[in-house]
């Protein structure tokens, strides 16, 4: 008996996935736990396992395609079983289906000519597609034409006022163009245009991935939704640099400055726990629990796995836990539940050299931190000017839940926990 394999929700956030690679191809034997395909979620590129056994007789979602959450993603049944019905109902299900070939006067050999599809149904799809992704295009001189339409008529030098649209209110779409009658007059004369370098627009497209197309969306919604106000403070890190130095001397786990952070910051919201907190519209949520992501770069972006009940940990798991997240997350390896419960988030770019910055708010937390570089600069203590180690932190904050006076008193906390670490063990 045939059955369906559904796009999986991998994320709380995932809507949609991109199938980035099949593991199986069609007609292989498929055994419950073997890995089927990489899917590219909203967070990371994660392996899906099947949880079904039989043979695989339909692929629904193509290598670098996007598809919903419980869509059909493949169909595993017994060998040569006829699993027409199955797609039958899955057109069925689809918004539209007004679109007939007959609207359109090609053959398969035409389609593959002009467009390089594989069959009438793919030609179909595509021209669907190219009309419902046009419907919020500039016009031309107030035609409505779908970008594609216009693309294939400068190709083939047609002039598209005389052309009569079949779209949506008179929309020029492609099959208007390729339907044209040859014999009509509608050729534009060719122009000789010389262009200099300078003049030349050349670029390479880049696909939007479904991370950096999550990042986008959850920090554009975090900007301006949440009322971002920031503060920074200066913190002298001599002692702290010492007492880091005696420590890798002595463990064979080597703890880093960001390490180090992630402690203080964490037993300084113990002394402020509204800085723990999110807004929910009609009540603000004081988490108990402390858990600092800790933004990791990849190659899509940014994702932030979470240090659990951090307040709790010493440097030494801090520094084991985020290590095994640098490596999973490069790997595309992270979980769920690696980057899931975030209360409190901190980014450091302070390795790249950059002395301060501002970052945005990670949903739902209330504030994040940026860390900027340690820098040798003029100092003055006891009247005297020095030489000595500064770090700049930032935090932002949002307005609706930490004010001016709380964030101050949360970042002069963890100025005194760094400068004087050896608070961190009392």
């Amino acid at each position: 008996m045939a059955e369906v394999v559904k796009m999986p929700r991998l994320s709380d956030t995932m809507t949609d996935g991109v199938v980035a690679k099949w593991h199986k191809k069609i007609g292989d034997k498929v055994n419950e736990g073997d890995l089927l395909a990489d899917i590219e979620t909203d967070k990371a590129t994660m392996e899906f396992e099947s949880f079904q056994e039989g043979f695989l007789l339909h692929i629904g979602v193509k290598e670098n395609d996007t598809a919903k959450v419980d869509s059909i993603l493949a169909i595993l049944g017994d060998e040569n079983e006829d699993i027409s019905s199955i797609l039958s109902e899955k057109d069925k299900d689809k918004p539209d289906n007004n679109t007939s070939s007959n609207d359109i006067s090609l053959n398969k050999n035409d389609i593959n000519q002009e467009g390089g599809f594989d069959s009438i149904e793919e030609f179909l799809a595509n021209e669907k597609n190219d009309t419902e992704a046009s419907k919020n295009d500039d016009t031309i001189d107030r035609i409505k034409i779908s970008p594609l339409a216009k693309k294939i008529a400068l190709e083939k030098n047609i002039n598209i006022l005389n052309i009569k649209g079949s779209g949506d209110n008179g929309r020029i779409v492609k099959r208007d163009v390729f339907n044209l009658d040859s014999s009509n007059d509608v050729r534009v004369e060719q122009t000789n245009i010389s262009y200099t370098d300078n003049q030349r627009d050349e670029f390479t497209e880049i696909p939007v991935s479904q991370m950096r197309r999550a990042i986008a969306t959850r920090l554009s919604q975090s900007k301006f939704t949440s009322p971002h106000f920031y503060l920074n403070i200066e913190v002298e890190m001599d002692n702290l640099i010492k007492l880091r130095k005696e420590i890798n001397e002595k463990n064979e786990v080597k703890i880093s400055f960001n390490d180090i952070i992630v402690k203080a910051a964490s037993m300084a919201i113990q002394k402020h726990p509204q800085i723990n907190s999110s807004w929910h519209d009609s009540h603000i949520k004081l988490h108990s629990n402390i858990n600092i992501g800790v933004a990791v770069s990849v190659d899509n972006g940014l994702i932030v796995p979470v240090i659990k009940n951090s307040n709790f940990k010493s440097f030494t798991e801090i520094s084991t836990i985020t290590n095994d997240f640098v490596k999973k997350a490069k790997e595309n390896k992270l979980q769920p539940s690696d980057w899931e419960g975030n209360t409190f988030t901190i980014s450091n770019l302070g390795m790249f050299g950059i002395d301060d910055f501002t970052a945005i708010i990670n949903p739902p937390d209330a504030c994040i931190l940026a860390v900027g570089a340690i820098k040798e600069r003029p100092i003055s203590k006891d009247g005297v000017i020095v030489s000595g180690n500064v770090m700049r932190l930032t935090l932002s904050s949002d307005h609706r839940i930490v004010d001016g006076v709380l964030g101050s008193k949360f970042l002069r906390t963890l100025k005194d926990m760094l400068e004087q670490p050896m608070m961190m063990f009392c």
